[in-house]
């Protein structure tokens, strides 16, 4: 059976500088679903919002917004402004886990808000034509939440849900629950996405076994950790290119550069790039020493010298 990739939006490392240059050096990934546009009760997009969405920096990617809100004029305000820059989907986050924003009925925390889930997409069916997808972990407290939930979703012409396999208060402990992922799979109509854990190969494999009528697919923190897994899914093979260190090197030096060129001094160029090697570390043949030498590195020489030394190492 054909099968899509599509990458899992998360905030803080898949922007349109990662989508870029991933696109470009890996492949594998069909739709890249942008980080959430969030208001916070001001009807206003951010710049940095709005850069990651403008389309002369997406000109080679499917990508598709996204939005985090429980309020539904914030829901139309944004389907006002991405509709004008020439998209015609918006994802609904309705699966962020952080504390932060459940604790505000956001993300994870709207699950089981199945009235207000009602109210809002009454409106944004009732008042615009956009395409509607949805993002959702299985609940916030428990995994029967969604289950409560799905009676009013299937009032819509929703075109998909894609459901990471945990609920909100694990965060990204424990594993995923694939027996609350099949209740969800034989209690609604509409076509789900599978979402948690996809990070090897051979992983991905077990999923497709397990779920034969998913055909869709979201990998999130695997995808950093593992730049290579998506074409090696769709290549079907567990072997890495021969020249995999050089690859990541020019990815790694190409995402470097951009991001050091937007933020200002050494300081907000280390943590961003800390953030992603606490993935990238993960390939390496011993993770904790290499995403310590990154930690070490105090400024931006150093940290050139500990990203040659990894590599350097990781050849050997």
């Amino acid at each position: 059976m054909s099968f899509t990739l599509l990458s899992s939006p998360l905030q803080g490392f898949t922007d349109f500088r990662f989508r870029n240059a991933f696109h470009h050096y890996f492949g594998g990934v069909d739709t890249f679903y942008a980080p959430y546009i969030r208001l916070d009760g001001k009807l206003k997009i951010k710049s940095s919002y709005q850069r990651d969405l403008q389309l002369e920096n997406n000109t080679t990617l499917n990508v598709i917004p996204q939005v985090m809100t429980n309020d539904a004029d914030e829901f139309l305000f944004v389907v006002k402004y991405i509709q004008e820059l020439g998209y015609k989907e918006l994802n609904w986050n309705l699966g962020c886990p952080y504390p932060m924003v459940t604790k505000r009925g956001m993300g994870s925390g709207l699950v089981k808000e199945s009235d207000k889930i009602d109210h809002i997409l009454e409106r944004v069916h009732a008042e615009t034509n956009v395409v509607v997808s949805m993002k959702m972990r299985m609940g916030y407290e428990n995994s029967s939440e969604i289950l409560d939930t799905f009676p009013v979703l299937e009032k819509y012409p929703i075109k998909n849900i894609a459901i990471h396999a945990r609920i909100g208060k694990q965060l990204y402990k424990g594993g995923v629950d694939l027996d609350a992922f099949q209740r969800c799979v034989e209690s609604t109509s509409h076509k789900l996405y599978y979402n948690g854990d996809i990070t090897t190969v051979n992983k991905f494999k077990e999923m497709q076994e397990r779920f034969p009528s998913i055909d869709h697919w979201m990998i999130g923190r695997g995808l950093i950790a593992d730049p290579f897994l998506p074409s090696m899914i769709k290549e079907n093979t567990i072997e890495y290119p021969e020249n995999r260190l050089e690859i990541f090197k020019e990815f790694h030096d190409t995402i470097y550069q951009q991001y050091d060129e937007f933020l200002s001094g050494p300081t907000p160029i280390k943590m961003k790039m800390l953030g992603f090697w606490e993935f990238f570390s993960q390939s390496f043949s011993n993770p904790q020493k290499t995403y310590k030498a990154i930690k070490k590195a105090g400024n931006p020489r150093a940290y050139q010298s500990a990203v040659s030394e990894i590599l350097k190492q990781e050849k050997r």
